[in-house]
């Protein structure tokens, strides 16, 4: 089932960070016919984690994205009409005393701003890019090695879900 629902999520996730995966571990439950139809996927970076969830079971079709960072989180709802993204000014601010145990923390809460969005259908817009490719004789920035990227981790989640969750370390290379 990760290998079906997953992908676009892992595509999504290469291509918004540079950094290398570590490993992935993955948990999931079968209900119907002895396969896995509901898994949860985390991903582990040198200095960030993912955790994605498919579900072939739910009743509603969830399509949303959250990044979170030091001072601003993105949520992309690809089932919003209107404002597809979101960007809130929310974070938290570490002071740091003279101790370890003056260890101040602040929450911060501020503006949400939605800037437009093209409405563009997403997979006219992907067979465009890459019509023009081909005509200019570009490498796409999806070529095969970004494919090979999203293949290793949705291996790495498979023997992971196979092993209930133990985390499989990703190859370099």
């Amino acid at each position: 089932m990760i290998w079906d629902l997953a992908p676009h999520d892992l595509a999504i996730m290469n291509y918004l960070t540079e950094a290398e995966p570590e490993s992935v571990s993955a948990t999931g439950q079968g209900h119907l016919n002895g396969q896995e139809d509901m898994a949860y996927v985390t991903v582990y970076f040198p200095n960030m984690l993912a955790h994605i969830n498919v579900n072939w079971l739910s009743p509603v079709k969830v399509r949303t994205t959250l990044i979170g960072a030091e001072k601003k989180m993105v949520v992309w709802n690809d089932l919003e009409a209107d404002e597809k993204v979101k960007v809130y000014d929310k974070g938290v601010e570490i002071a740091n005393g003279q101790g370890v145990y003056d260890l101040l923390v602040s929450y911060r809460s501020g503006d949400m701003w939605a800037p437009k969005v093209d409405q563009t259908e997403a997979l006219k817009l992907e067979a465009k890019y890459f019509a023009d490719c081909v005509r200019n004789n570009e490498t796409p920035f999806n070529d095969g090695l970004a494919g090979l990227r999203v293949v290793r981790l949705l291996e790495a989640a498979a023997e992971s879900l196979n092993d209930r969750g133990k985390p499989v370390r990703i190859g370099r290379g």
